[in-house]
């Protein structure tokens, strides 16, 4: 899915589906930021692939709109980034 390194995964406050967050998205975002109240967190595509295999598993993750089709999103990372 994704290249080899670090990607970013954040949450799409655009996105309007309240479902998948009240069908295990939550604690699925909350086991991925370590229970801290982030936004976003940096990881290895790796780990986003799986994760976001999980996450797309649990209802409410398809139906937003076409601009924000899901409530967690893939960010790339720039390399002069600090992460």
């Amino acid at each position: 899915m994704t290249e080899m390194g670090m990607v970013r995964l954040a949450i799409d406050f655009e996105n309007p589906g309240k479902e998948w967050w009240e069908s295990g998205g939550r604690d699925l975002w909350q086991a991925l930021a370590e229970g801290f109240d982030e936004n976003a967190v940096a990881v290895d595509s790796s780990i986003a692939d799986s994760w976001l295999k999980q996450a797309a598993m649990l209802p409410g993750w398809e139906g937003g709109p076409e601009f924000s089709p899901h409530p967690i999103c893939l960010k790339a990372i720039n390399e002069d980034e600090e992460v």
